[in-house]
């Protein structure tokens, strides 16, 4: 598959030639060059450095170019016109913060999440290392580097600093992560911790290993406080149950899904459970999606759907589908290239 790179929904939109050269002067000298204290190129620390520390800096992309999908594909940022002035002035912001203070860890969180809203992703990545170097017992940062380790398929170092933050959080009281785009209630549905358990799953399941999935998900089940969270946790592992043959297990996680939730931002996920109950219709939830992040979710969600029930001329039909929304960056294209890269592999 070595089309995807070339759909127009992929290509670098207008972001503006004075952006383009302050994130080309940020990714050639270094974190410091933006604001940050000369820590970014502390890779030889072991002790406080995951596996794969600043790998994408010896990546040889081209400038432009955020990461390799697991189908071999260029990808590249793609922000709407409509969205991209906003996020840039609130980028250009949490800059001004972090380079007010170069050490305050809130202020480096918030620049390295601003330039990940922008798909600035092997800049994030940069930024939140030297959160790393700086703070290396504060497990944000390995929440969110990881995070932007999986936008950019470098699984096994993700894999890595979620292993790390699992460590960190152990026996410590959880807190509310602050939304960067709040939702329209205005109240944060996830913690800290239970972003790390959620992104640790992902990492595990996306490689195939749903087995170590499972266990990071009842990390997060444990912590589980309202219906989103509910919901969220409860589609992956239902997915990983089912494709590990434990359709028992998986039909008792569908039990307390119910069409009365108060859930807030997670109706992607909730949707499919439903469906996956028989309380909604495939074909209609999949065309029913007015959003191509929405869609790329949905549309993963019924394709291994389809694939764990034998249909696997529907589940291929699907997948494909998930690549034309262009929205590369959802977990759930990120898994259709894995299935995809999976069933190519095993042919």
């Amino acid at each position: 598959m070595g089309t995807v790179s070339n759909s127009p929904s992929l290509r670098h939109h207008g972001r503006s030639t004075v952006f383009r050269g302050f994130v080309a002067l940020c990714l050639g000298t270094g974190v410091s060059a933006c604001g940050g204290a000369e820590t970014a190129d502390r890779t030889d620390d072991a002790d406080t450095t995951p596996a794969g520390h600043l790998a994408e800096r010896d990546s040889g992309l081209p400038e432009g170019i955020q990461a390799i999908s697991l189908l071999g594909d260029t990808l590249r940022a793609s922000v709407s016109a409509a969205a991209e002035s906003e996020l840039i002035a609130n980028m250009e912001q949490a800059l001004a913060d972090h380079r007010a203070d170069p050490e305050d860890a809130d202020a480096l969180i918030w620049y390295g999440r601003r330039l990940g809203y922008l798909q600035e992703y092997r800049q994030a990545i940069h930024v939140f290392s030297e959160g790393v170097g700086l703070h290396p017992e504060d497990a944000r940062m390995y929440r969110h580097r990881g995070h932007r380790y999986i936008s950019t398929r470098q699984l096994d170092a993700a894999l890595a600093d979620y292993e790390r933050a699992a460590e960190l959080i152990a026996g410590q009281s959880d807190e509310v992560e602050p939304d960067g785009a709040p939702n329209a209630s205005g109240i944060p549905t996830s913690t800290l911790q239970s972003n790390i358990w959620y992104h640790y799953g992902l990492a595990q399941y996306l490689m195939g290993d749903f087995e170590a999935a499972l266990d990071s998900y009842e990390g997060y089940l444990a912590i589980t406080t309202n219906p989103d969270q509910l919901v969220a946790i409860s589609h992956w592992k239902y997915m990983a149950l089912r494709r590990l043959g434990r359709d028992d297990e998986a039909a008792a996680v569908l039990e307390p899904i119910t069409a009365d939730l108060e859930v807030i931002e997670n109706a992607s996920y909730f949707h499919l459970l439903l469906m996956y109950k028989g309380e909604m219709d495939a074909a209609e939830l999949w065309g029913g999606q007015d959003d191509a992040l929405g869609s790329a979710t949905v549309g993963y969600g019924v394709a291994n759907w389809h694939l764990y029930n034998g249909r696997t001329d529907e589940a291929m039909a699907a997948f494909e589908q998930v690549l034309q929304t262009g929205q590369w960056s959802s977990f759930g294209y990120i898994a259709t290239e894995a299935e995809l890269a999976r069933i190519a592999d095993a042919e």
